[in-house]
């Protein structure tokens, strides 16, 4: 029985990859404070939504798809494939899974799985092409499911934030506090929980090039010498030089078996702010 696998906009695949492995994604919702509201990457591109929240003096609001949205994409899978598994954004970041988790048990078929990847972005994405490269092998539902809880326990998010505008924004952050961390140069440097899917300050260094470089020892510190069937997922906020620099350091000095580079979405890239800069593996 074939498997269809579907995941939402924040995983930040590009299209090509998206085609290669037929997987479908389903748009969260980008909602600015003027009001207007732009199906992430359907109706809003990554450049568009870089120049719009570079206009707006407090953040958009993301938020996930509805039940009912859930409900026709599943259908549509279901009459495609025999059988559904939707590939999620961490729960600990947005509603995205409950919903789906909701609209699930609305459609009443067992044929539907829901699967939490704990990550974001590409880390998100990397996980759907797992899915859809053992389901085109023909792996069960509950084989890939089980192989997909084992990749969880190893993979890794690293990423930075190049200027503390958004953090104040959203009110995490004293203005003041934000603009002395900016006069200073500081760079945060975040790792992913795996086990809440919450991002949590893992060190703070002070320039941009000392914080690219501080990730790529960090994923060896991580990760070791096990590169050679890795997929590394690069994305970043109006920053592609940035992100080419990092990706040429990690290939460099790890050749990774495939790497990625790839627009942040507006549903991360909201928080992340202009030349935010993650790495998935």
């Amino acid at each position: 029985m074939a498997i269809k696998i579907l995941t939402d906009t924040s995983c930040d695949l590009p299209d090509e990859i998206l085609d290669q492995y037929q997987i479908e994604i389903i748009p969260l919702r980008v909602t600015f404070a003027n009001g207007e509201t732009y199906l992430d990457r359907w109706e809003l591109s990554p450049e568009l939504f870089v120049k719009k929240m570079a206009a707006s003096k407090t953040l958009p609001k993301t938020s996930a798809p509805d039940p009912s949205t859930f409900i026709e994409h599943f259908e549509k899978g279901l009459r495609e494939a025999g059988e559904v598994l939707f590939i999620s954004l961490s729960s600990g970041l947005s509603s995205t899974y409950e919903i789906a988790q909701m609209a699930r048990r609305m459609l009443g078929n067992t044929k539907v799985r829901v699967f939490d990847t704990l990550s974001a972005s590409l880390g998100t994405g990397i996980i759907a092409v797992r899915a859809a490269q053992m389901a085109a092998a023909g792996l069960s539902m509950d084989e890939i499911v089980k192989r997909l809880e084992s990749i969880l326990k190893s993979k890794l998010t690293i990423f930075t934030l190049n200027t503390l505008e958004n953090v104040v924004k959203e009110g995490r952050l004293r203005k003041i506090e934000g603009l002395a961390g900016d006069l200073l140069h500081i760079k945060p440097i975040f790792l992913g929980n795996n086990d809440n899917g919450k991002p949590e300050l893992f060190e703070k260094v002070r320039g941009r090039g000392k914080a690219i470089k501080r990730m790529v020892e960090i994923l060896g510190e991580k990760i070791g010498s096990d590169w050679e069937n890795r997929i590394v997922g690069i994305t970043h906020v109006h920053c592609l030089s940035d992100a080419r620099q990092l990706a040429q350091l990690i290939t460099e000095r790890y050749n990774p078996g495939t790497l990625w580079i790839s627009d942040m979405s507006a549903t991360i890239g909201t928080y992340a702010g202009e030349g935010g800069l993650m790495v998935n593996i």
